[in-house]
């Protein structure tokens, strides 16, 4: 069974902020309500970053709102939650993350074809002020050609 789901939460400064060098598709370990959040498009990745621990991945700080109609099982908002990837792929994360000037931040999020919820991680280089001027010249200049080509 394929369920149809449009859920995208984009981490929009990420690709602002940083050059994204090379990104993995990862499971994230969550509860029931917090699932149930996602799906409703209640999550935000703003100032959400990631870490390895003991050889484990965790992202910090993601912010999955509360769902309504959970009682005392409910979730907590910004608690870290575990990242599921496999051994290989864990190993060229850390080393990534142990070079200098680069870090792991989440870009997106969103519900996969069998219902579970993933997270795109990214090995990202912090961009220089002159950079991000660039990075908003060509937006400019691509949105001008689109709007002179639909004419």
């Amino acid at each position: 069974m394929k369920l149809a789901s449009n859920i995208q939460i984009k981490n929009k400064r990420a690709t602002f902020d940083y050059e994204l060098v090379e990104t993995f598709t990862a499971g994230i370990v969550l509860t029931g309500t917090e699932i149930k959040s996602i799906r409703l498009g209640k999550a935000s990745l703003v100032d959400t970053f990631c870490l390895m621990e003991r050889g484990e991945l965790w992202v910090k700080n993601m912010y999955i709102a509360e769902y309504f109609y959970g009682t005392y099982n409910n979730h907590s908002a910004r608690r870290d939650r575990k990242l599921l990837l496999n051994r290989r792929e864990l190993h060229k994360l850390d080393e990534a993350a142990k070079n200098s000037g680069f870090t792991l931040i989440p870009v997106r999020m969103f519900i996969s074809d069998k219902g579970l919820a993933k997270l795109v991680v990214a090995i990202a280089k912090g961009k220089k002020e002159y950079d991000k001027r660039q990075s908003l010249r060509e937006r400019d200049d691509k949105r001008e050609m689109d709007r002179v080509m639909k004419r």
